[in-house]
């Protein structure tokens, strides 16, 4: 079973499994047709993070992939600029949007050598194979699905570049994907990207080298040069990839594996630490007082996020302390006394983090990938001849110096992507993930809170309406009783409605029973779980 936003890759990953590949094979080949169809959400110049377990040898480990600080980046570089911080900590706002939108903004890409990483270590078919249907796609076209157009129609919020701007930023973009007047191209509307499938030729016969060293690489630093961007030929040639372990956490008689920082794994095992010292089966689902303690534990983790978490490499991280036993009890002890937990924002602007994407796979043999990868901010920069978008990852770095986000050259910065893998009885009960910026962690907790506390079926979990706090306020989705909200604001809360049903992080998950797989796709995006049975 694939599931993920996007039933274009979902088929690319499924005809791999049919074609004899593993679970690692459909998720390189669903994950490179992702960055085809779904081109403002992900790329092979983003970045990204991936859980593989192979059931047969055991093997369960992390693939971290994520942005880097270019060398010529400085922790100064932009103090004097910072004009604000999105109020659920997406990012900061700076003078001009250098951080934003152009080639300021992009770091060191690290999806392709990700992904080719993952294959090296297990995969099963050969690297030209499953990169074949992102090709397929690319030359052959596809059409702008709803959950893409919306994204693409985004409105620009307080000091951030609206997609629009993004998808026109370039000449290349220009043309692939807007109308003559320069508006995105509307739904249905087919979409042909010739340059970016001659870019896939290439690596599909010379692998991410072409890209970190060679023929594309060459483009990509005369670009860079070009138009004064951060990036140069040695950050290309010096890009690694991290293989690492899991992070491991328990919830009930549940084990939960997920990734290291700079990802978000650690703020999800804080927040179930904690919420495992209440009885949240006893209480209505979504009711005033389950929204207040989940809320005030994600207020908490996001200080502590913002305090403490960032790459290893360069912070220290009280890892331990975070997730120990003594932490979840005093977090539960101040929820217990109705203690509000303040989280500091720099004039905040309000912003509903839609971007990243997911794919979670289980094939025939128990094997499973959980991955999740992202563009951030999207630069809208396009390397002419090119076709694909690069990331804009460094309107994440906080341009304050000395602060666990700051920026430092070859740093990477903290992204709330936590793919997971539930475990039950030492066997992988739910692979799940989400995009959604911020809400990504809080999107996966729910899912987890749904499905193991309140018994739900795995798309049931995924579709439940869902709420947050990474800031002062609490967020919910438009599916959440008003006569709720005005409880919590009886209680001094300010409570911000979405306008959307289906938001705050979008889940993708596969439910593992035995034998039997179940799925669930996020009703808030055109996603699909599909099954080799499905696909016949």
């Amino acid at each position: 079973m694939v599931t993920c936003p996007q039933p274009e890759a979902a088929e690319s990953g499924v005809e791999i499994l049919k074609a004899g590949g593993n679970a690692v094979d459909a998720a390189v080949a669903c994950a490179l047709a992702q960055t085809v169809v779904d081109p403002l959400m992900c790329g092979i110049a983003g970045f990204g993070t991936g859980a593989v377990y192979m059931r047969d040898t055991r093997a369960h480990e992390y693939f971290d992939f994520h942005a880097t600080a270019p060398a010529s980046a400085r922790p100064d570089m932009w103090a004097d600029l910072l004009e604000g911080e999105a109020r659920d900590g997406f990012g900061f706002f700076i003078k001009d949007r250098l951080n934003d939108i152009g080639y300021q903004s992009i770091a060191t890409p690290g999806t392709l050598r990700g992904l080719e990483a993952m294959h090296a270590a297990h995969g099963r078919l050969p690297w030209r194979e499953v990169v074949a249907p992102a090709i397929a796609w690319a030359r052959d076209g596809y059409f702008v699905r709803p959950g893409m157009h919306a994204f693409w129609m985004d409105e620009a919020t307080l000091g951030r570049a609206s997609n629009r701007e993004r998808l026109a930023f370039s000449e290349s973009g220009r043309r692939v994907y807007c109308r003559e007047d320069g508006w995105p191209r509307p739904i249905g509307a087919p979409i042909v990207n010739t340059d970016m499938a001659d870019v896939l030729d290439v690596i599909a016969r010379d692998g991410a080298d072409a890209f970190y060293r060679g023929s594309i690489a060459d483009a990509i630093v005369a670009d860079m040069q070009a138009n004064g961007g951060l990036l140069n030929r040695q950050d290309l040639a010096d890009y690694r990839v991290i293989r690492q372990k899991p992070l491991f956490g328990r919830y009930r008689d549940r084990v939960i594996a997920t990734n290291q920082p700079p990802g978000g794994g650690a703020m999800l095992l804080e927040m179930l630490h904690a919420l495992e010292q209440f009885d949240l089966r006893s209480m209505p689902h979504n009711s005033p007082e389950y929204l207040r303690i989940v809320c005030e534990v994600m207020k908490q983790a996001t200080v502590d996020k913002d305090m403490h978490l960032g790459d290893p490499a360069f912070v220290d991280i009280p890892l331990e302390r975070l997730l120990s036993s003594e932490r979840a009890a005093q977090t539960a002890a101040a929820v217990r006394a109705h203690e509000k937990v303040s989280v500091t924002r720099v004039n905040p602007g309000h912003v509903v983090p839609r971007d990243t994407t997911h794919l979670s796979v289980v094939d025939g043999d128990g094997n499973c990938v959980s991955l999740t990868h992202s563009l951030a901010m999207p630069s809208g920069a396009i390397t002419p001849s090119l076709g694909f978008m690069y990331n804009g990852c460094m309107g994440v770095f906080d341009p304050r110096p000395g602060r666990a986000g700051s920026i430092a050259p070859g740093k990477r910065r903290f992204t709330s992507s936590c793919p997971t893998i539930v475990f039950r009885d030492n066997q992988p009960e739910i692979v799940l993930g989400a995009p959604g910026g911020t809400q990504i962690a809080m999107g996966v907790l729910q899912v987890i809170l749904n499905a193991v506390d309140h018994g739900m079926p795995i798309q049931d979990a995924v579709s439940a309406p869902r709420f947050s706090s990474t800031s002062n306020a609490i967020d919910v989705c438009n599916r959440i009783p008003r006569a709720v909200c005005r409880q919590l604001e009886q209680q001094g809360y300010e409570v911000i409605r979405n306008p959307y049903n289906y938001t705050i992080g979008w889940v993708h998950a596969v439910h593992i029973d035995g034998t039997a797989l179940r799925g669930g796709a996020d009703p808030g995006r055109d996603g699909v779980a599909y099954s080799t049975d499905s696909l016949m």
